[in-house]
């Protein structure tokens, strides 16, 4: 009797925590939206944030998770989900950049989109992510809607990829003069016009799937639930979150940006190494890049700041609501595998210009080749990683 009261007692008290952020967001939000196109854009962005982590935690869309549930048991409904949001993507951005460029074989490129150059150092970069999120136990963006359920690596993690985009601020002129001033950008509707595009990438989406799906092991079905159930207690289907995903990154590109979750954390850093003069007076060519551009902060807020805020405010609150936040202290092991696996999701992320969500899946939607060898040497990397956590015995 008196433990059931417990388990009330605390579900009362999550919901009114919930109810509590949620005002707080929607209060943040209005404040922000001043009647200029910067205030407009911040409360989006915010708001957008706020939705892409319910998205990211209700149907666990970790880069890392579902790779990881496909190589070690054959569970392939992760990947699947992430193809689904890329065939979304794929549709609405090429619909979207027939506005923005009307003539694709001009030479320009769609605004702000994630396009980067083809070099051995992008392959570096997605390489060494992928290694950091295996070592880490998830993604850059996994982190921070981890960070809303009471994660115990989160912080050590998040901290670390402020040091590795530091040590790669400091190695890019290097990198710079020896492979991407020479990398060529590939733009696939530039190459081959919208349908070409179009018809590439859904064909190869569709061969990805159909190969993961020859693959991967049958799941057993699961026992029908309530409503509410499906909704606060189960994770939702990948493929669900995969659609709406998608869909919201047609929507933030329309109104703001791609979506990407590094620009701020890239930001932080080169700022905070910035002023403590450990970086050379000019990043050779960093800033003509699009993606997830990193700047020396003059303003306190930033769209993507207020974005990656709203992603960690919207995960706590469904992890209110479902009872998936569960706040511990982290053992010595955790901290160190995150803080390393950090440094190395954070130098990746400063190489590759992005990450799973800003090169990886708002590139490839957008049709840029980078995406594509981004996720190919981010999944070699996994797997390696794996081998690594094995052979490690954690």
């Amino acid at each position: 009797m008196l433990r059931t009261e417990a388990v009330q007692r605390s579900s009362w008290l999550s919901l009114v925590a919930a109810a509590l952020v949620v005002f707080g967001v929607l209060l943040w939000a209005w404040l922000l939206a001043t009647p200029t196109p910067a205030g407009r854009a911040l409360s989006f962005s915010l708001l957008s944030g706020a939705l892409f982590g319910v998205l990211l935690q209700r149907s666990r869309f970790c880069f890392f998770c579902i790779t990881r549930d496909f190589f070690e048991q054959g569970d392939a409904r992760g990947l699947l989900g992430l193809v689904t949001a890329l065939v979304v993507g794929t549709l609405g951005y090429h619909a979207l950049f027939g506005t923005f460029v009307p003539d694709p074989l001009s030479g320009r490129l769609p605004p702000d989109a994630h396009i980067g150059p083809l070099s051995w150092v992008l392959a570096l970069g997605a390489l060494v992510f992928g290694l950091g999120m295996a070592v880490s136990g998830s993604c850059i963006s996994a982190h921070l809607y981890r960070l809303g359920e009471g994660s115990p690596v989160a912080p050590f993690a998040l901290f670390g990829a402020l040091l590795g985009f530091a040590l790669g601020f400091m190695s890019w002129n290097r990198l710079y003069l020896l492979a991407i001033e020479q990398g060529p950008v590939i733009w696939l509707p530039g190459r081959l016009g919208y349908g070409g595009s179009l018809l590439l990438q859904l064909s190869l989406l569709a061969a990805l799937a159909w190969l993961l799906a020859r693959l991967g092991r049958p799941a057993e079905p699961e026992p029908p639930v309530s409503l509410g159930q499906a909704l606060w207690r189960r994770r939702w289907p990948v493929h669900i979150g995969g659609i709406l995903i998608g869909m919201l990154a047609v929507v933030s590109y329309l109104r703001v940006a791609p979506l990407g979750v590094t620009a701020e954390l890239g930001s932080l850093s080169r700022t905070a190494a910035s002023g403590l003069g450990l970086l050379p007076e000019r990043l050779l060519g960093l800033d003509g890049f699009a993606g997830c551009a990193t700047v020396v902060k003059q303003a306190l807020l930033s769209n993507n700041g207020v974005f990656v805020a709203g992603l960690v405010l919207g995960a706590w609150v469904v992890a209110l609501l479902s009872g998936d936040w569960q706040p511990r202290w982290p053992r010595l092991g955790e901290a160190l595998r995150g803080l390393l696996g950090g440094v190395m999701l954070g130098y990746g992320a400063m190489l590759a210009l992005g990450c799973t969500v800003g090169t990886l899946l708002s590139g490839i939607m957008a049709g840029a080749v980078s995406g594509w060898v981004f996720a190919l040497f981010c999944v070699l990397g996994v797997w390696l990683g794996l081998q690594l956590r094995r052979w490690g015995g954690w």
